[in-house]
């Protein structure tokens, strides 16, 4: 045994008193968890008289400890507790060389045997360092977070956490008391990563960081940044649990995708927050629908209204509900308000088994401000910019990443590609990409920083998105990428290699604006206001577009797309079912926010479920029979989709009619021999002898009419279909004699 380094004897040397004295200051540092080196004393060493082998750890709660030879299975010594907070030492003078051990621990309640963390060799190599210190490690979630593995044979965990500018960092959880002195980690200094093996440490268990800045003060406890699970909201903790082990089996989906070009494609996007769609009652009220729950009833019900994609409002763990996702922190997690990552990789599997494809709401733009997250996170602005007039969001009351910073887009990268890798989802929608292009974005003429040229494009938050759609498209082909982007940037669909921010696609938001202005008139008003509805058409090729209903047009007072329509009860299903028809004609993707497919009629409440007993009623029932019948015809029709991004696929016919508020178009399939005409009345008039022109002769059949009585309509039309005369009209050789319903929208095919 030892001496009491507390007390040191008279005899000993002046040499052995200095080092005594030095080893009582060190062990005075790591009982006020001030040490700098914790593996330079803690753990086993030859550091004691003529070498021998001595071992130290610091575990406060033990009543006493055995060292236990692992080789031999044996006990070798008893440590003793040389400081009464709870260190304990013991030097074997008879060893000289080190051995693997494990100690025997006596607690209050009970005994155990455990190894000991500062028993391990580093957890990164050398080359995840150096990428990792470059910024350029594509693959940072392999490293970085709470990995469960065995190292020497023995099962636990390894912590790595990137804090480049802290003076200490350790593992807290119940596996410690959370007792921030128990794991202090080992700091990697070339990449400014803390990282420690813990053993014993398992799936399911709870931790956080506890950081000391870099004038030693203490930061509020810190959740995992690359955390793969996390706690169910309110609680903030991050949950051990590793990357996604889930068998998959789609892989027929993921060869498939590969070979698809979704310009070409038909894309319809049930857009969803799953923790609003439905709430069950009975036992437990208003709870969230787990995943297993959402496979089973959200993933068919999407199949039968024949919508080819679901879009997720973001699922990446974040504190407030109200925020609805957009304010996330676990940009590895998925939320646990349904469930854990098993839970969630089965309902992306039910998706692809039912021939659904999966987008991720991602938002790389900003985060909050909660303590235990990103915000100061090692004591200084590590992931946000420090200056407030780049860091910080006065619209949201969040923080803006620093794009420039390489190690923090190596993060947002790596959330990007995690997703997608360990996930298999089949693209991202991108999040207010506005607010990242520009440095002035909803900011005061003083309230910006120039860029280096003296502009107001954030050059780093466009590299950094060029940099996300080359790794996404270039390590998963046939996923998507989307932009939410409401301004007149160039090419944000255009490739990267040709000088776009290659995005696959663009939220048409001047589209949406537009429309549902226009909608919003009384029809004895319209013919004011009759561009706006033909005004889309000019820049409609200038981008990959999708039409955007979403949920940001029925929130914070919009009201729902039902009332935004005029008129009375009948009038405002028959204004949404014609928008509608005109919708799913008009060039471009198709995205409705849920309960638009049945028309809510309250603003969207992200605190209850849809309002589905509406279905008992006809109206509503019609509004969704006609949004199911419009999928499948836009599925089923080439014309409607082929060539929805090429100016070949579609004509006017009639933009210029606005007494009568009548539009009338042509969309073209590849074969251009079934072209589709589409015409639009947005008046409560029927408009008898309608004569539009078309470009050949034939049957023109009727596919759908939004004024059909089963979809709550006036029954109005055309008997099935017309045949073409030979009477040139609107610039065509031949043109057909149409009644055009009131308030409605006709879709008919030449046979």
């Amino acid at each position: 045994m030892t001496a009491n380094i507390q007390n040191p004897t008279k005899t000993e040397s002046t040499a052995e008193s200095i080092n005594a004295e030095a080893l009582r200051q060190e062990i005075e540092a790591v009982v006020r968890a001030e040490h700098g080196d914790p593996f330079g004393i803690l753990g086993m060493h030859t550091d004691g008289p003529d070498g021998a082998v001595t071992v130290r750890t610091f575990i406060p709660e033990a009543r006493k400890i055995t060292l236990i030879d692992v080789g031999t299975n044996e006990p070798v010594a008893e440590l003793e507790k040389v400081h009464s907070d709870g260190f304990w030492s013991v030097t074997l003078n008879d060893r000289k060389t080190m051995f693997r051990y494990r100690f025997r621990i006596d607690f209050a309640t009970h005994t155990g045997e455990f190894s000991d963390a500062y028993s391990f060799p580093p957890v990164l190599g050398q080359l995840d360092v150096h990428l990792l210190a470059e910024g350029t490690h594509l693959r940072s979630f392999e490293r970085l977070g709470a990995h469960p593995q065995e190292m020497e044979g023995i099962a636990g965990t390894a912590f790595a956490v990137w804090a480049p500018n802290a003076t200490r960092v350790s593992v807290i959880g119940d596996f410690c008391n959370w007792d921030g002195r128990r794991l202090p980690m080992r700091k990697r200094h070339e990449c400014g990563v803390w990282e420690l093996f813990v053993p014993h440490v398992a799936r399911g268990d709870r931790y956080k960081y506890e950081i000391k800045g870099p004038s030693g003060n203490l930061l509020p406890q810190k959740a995992d940044p690359y955390a793969f699970q996390a706690e169910l909201p309110p609680h903030t903790a991050s949950v051990v649990h590793g990357l996604n082990s889930h068998p998959w089996s789609d892989q027929d989906w993921l060869r498939d995708r590969a070979r698809t070009d979704w310009r070409a494609k038909p894309v319809s996007i049930y857009e969803c927050h799953i923790s609003s769609w439905r709430r069950p009652d009975g036992e437990g009220g208003n709870r969230y629908l787990t995943y297993d729950e959402l496979a089973d009833q959200l993933v068919p019900y999407v199949k039968d209204m024949g919508y080819t994609h679901i879009e997720l409002l973001p699922i990446t763990e974040f504190p407030f509900d109200g925020s609805w996702g957009y304010q996330p922190i676990g940009m590895f997690a998925p939320t646990s308000r349904h469930g854990d990552p098993e839970g969630f990789s089965r309902f992306v599997e039910r998706c692809h088994r039912e021939g659904i494809g999966l987008l991720l709401d991602w938002v790389p733009g900003h985060f909050p401000t909660d303590q235990h997250g990103l915000g100061l996170f090692d004591g200084t602005h590590l992931y946000e910019h420090a200056d407030p007039r780049q860091g910080f969001h006065q619209d949201w009351n969040t923080l803006i990443y620093n794009f420039g910073r390489r190690e923090v887009s190596s993060f947002l990268l790596g959330s990007a590609l995690y997703w997608m890798d360990q996930f298999h989802f089949d693209g991202i929608r991108v999040d207010a990409v506005a607010s990242m292009l520009y440095l002035d974005y909803s900011r005061q003429a003083d309230q910006w920083v120039p860029n280096q040229y003296g502009g107001n494009e954030n050059l780093e938050a466009v590299a950094f998105l060029k940099r996300m759609n080359e790794l996404v498209y270039g390590n998963h082909p046939g996923a998507m990428t989307v932009a939410e982007e409401s301004t007149s940037w160039p090419g944000v669909s255009r490739p990267v290699y040709l000088g776009g921010l290659g995005f696959g696609f663009k939220w048409n938001m001047g589209w949406m604006h537009d429309t549902l202005s226009f909608m919003s008139k009384d029809p004895i008003h319209r013919r004011y206001h009759h561009h706006s509805m033909t005004f889309g058409m000019i820049y409609a090729f200038s981008e990959n577009f999708v039409l955007p209903l979403s949920h940001d047009e029925v929130v914070h007072g919009k009201g729902s797309l039902l009332n935004k329509m005029p008129g009375d009860r009948w009038q405002k299903f028959a204004n949404l079912r014609a928008y509608y028809g005109f919708m799913w004609t008009h060039p471009g993707k198709k995205l409705l926010f849920m309960g638009g497919e049945f028309a809510q009629e309250l603003e969207w409440n992200h605190n209850k479920g849809l309002d589905w007993h509406l279905l008992e009623d006809g109206n509503h029932q019609g509004i969704q029979t006609l949004v199911r019948d419009l999928n499948h015809l836009y599925k089923d029709t080439p014309a409607l989709h082929e060539l929805d991004n090429e100016p070949a696929g579609f004509e006017w016919i009639e933009a210029n009619d606005s007494d009568n508020s009548v539009f009338a178009f042509l969309r073209y399939g590849k074969d251009r021999e079934h072209p589709i005409v589409s015409v639009s009345n947005f008046t409560p008039l029927p408009r008898e002898g309608y004569r539009v022109g078309v470009p050949a002769p034939g049957f023109y059949r009727e596919r759908l009419n939004t004024d059909a009585g089963i979809y709550g309509g006036s029954d109005v039309g055309n008997n099935g279909g017309v045949e073409a005369e030979e009477f040139p009209h609107h610039g065509r050789p031949y043109s057909i004699l149409l009644r055009v319903p009131p308030l409605g929208t006709l879709i008919l095919e030449r046979q």
